[in-house]
């Protein structure tokens, strides 16, 4: 498992994908590992997501799928059939983690308070999801609640783009930052992967430019 969180935190970014076909989840995730991000979080927002993870690690078995927006345990048993490698939820959920935990993968719970991340530490996890991040402060405010939890690790996520991923990545426990801004949703409706690799490539030069912070 820690492995996957290493993979995740050499990447820097987790591109967050809805995808409302299988064919959609595995044209993503080529058009993402083409622009040098081989990792996807396919969200539970869409009664296709099993099938979009399943399509996409079928077709590329060198990108990193997850499983998003997991909210309940029969969720991560059907991202589990599907193939995905880790689990991410916008909320701690002790049933989510304990079924994770069950099964040997990797989650990142959210958190956005002191007390539910201690809630989530409690259950065993040990790298969150900081969601929603631009809603609830910002940079700023996970740098000050990070503080008191030096061994915690983040992966913030909502309503992160090109202008505010440097302030994010800054942060000592940042693992990995989440967002959708190199999939517009027209681009992926109208199929232009050519321009979702684009802007991966542009995301991936950014956070390169940025530099790696040590893994905890």
């Amino acid at each position: 498992m820690n492995d996957i969180l290493e993979l995740l935190g050499a990447h820097r970014i987790v591109p967050v994908v809805t995808a409302h076909t299988a064919r959609q989840g595995a044209d993503i995730a080529a058009a993402l590992a083409e622009g040098g991000l081989p990792v996807a979080e396919i969200t539970f927002r869409t009664p296709a997501a099993a099938e979009a993870i399943a399509a996409a690690v079928r077709e590329r078995p060198d990108v990193l799928v997850g499983a998003g927006t997991v909210i309940r345990p029969e969720q991560v048993d059907q991202a589990v059939a599907a193939g995905a490698r880790f689990i991410v939820s916008p909320g701690t959920s002790r049933a989510v983690i304990d079924r994770c935990g069950s099964l040997g993968i990797p989650i990142l719970p959210g958190a956005v308070t002191a007390t539910e991340i201690q809630a989530a530490l409690e259950a065993g996890a040990r790298v969150l999801k900081f969601f929603p991040a631009e809603a609830s402060g910002g940079a700023s405010a996970l740098r000050a609640l990070a503080a008191p939890f030096g061994d915690v690790g983040f992966v913030p996520t909502g309503g992160i783009g090109p202008d505010t991923l440097a302030a994010y990545l800054s942060i000592p426990q940042v693992r990995a930052v989440g967002g959708s801004w190199m999939l517009p949703a027209d681009a992926v409706r109208d199929g232009d992967w050519a321009r979702v690799t684009g802007l991966t490539k542009d995301a991936v030069t950014q956070a390169e430019a940025l530099g790696t912070v040590a893994l905890r």
